[in-house]
């Protein structure tokens, strides 16, 4: 447990040191928690997607089979078109929406979503402040 120090109060250099490498390794311990429940939270919004994107697929495939037959059955006989034209125009309309539900199963797996922004964020300015700390406290010495 670290002692509270009266504002006077001076502390030796290896003390000093002691206390820095201390408090760095509970700040990367600390870091590294933060990354690990960060990419969690990344690998979990993926798994939900890449589950959207095969469950979308497992579906369409029957639904599809069925629905298409009798669409251009349906085509074939009421608009009296040759059952090869409406084979292509049905054919070309589930093209369209497979292809819009593909792109956006593929729009959520994107790489800004992987990466642990915060946790680079957090240790970029824990750097930052871990140099002030350094140069303040060489100044301190230099002036002493």
């Amino acid at each position: 447990m670290e002692v509270l120090r009266q504002p006077g109060d001076q502390r030796s250099f290896p003390e000093l040191i002691s206390d820095l490498f201390a408090q760095l390794t509970t700040l990367m311990s600390k870091e590294a928690q933060l990354a690990r429940a960060e990419i969690s939270d990344s690998v979990a919004v993926i798994g939900r997607a890449l589950a959207m994107i095969g469950a979308g697929a497992v579906l369409l495939i029957p639904a599809l089979v069925i629905l298409l037959e009798g669409a251009v059955a349906a085509l074939s006989l009421g608009a009296g078109l040759a059952p090869y034209w409406s084979a292509l125009i049905i054919g070309a309309a589930v093209l369209v929406l497979g292809l819009i539900l593909l792109m956006i199963g593929i729009s959520r797996m994107k790489s800004r979503d992987v990466v642990p922004n915060r946790t680079v964020h957090q240790i970029r300015r824990d750097v930052s402040v871990a140099k002030e700390q350094v140069s303040q406290g060489h100044e301190s010495r230099r002036a002493a």
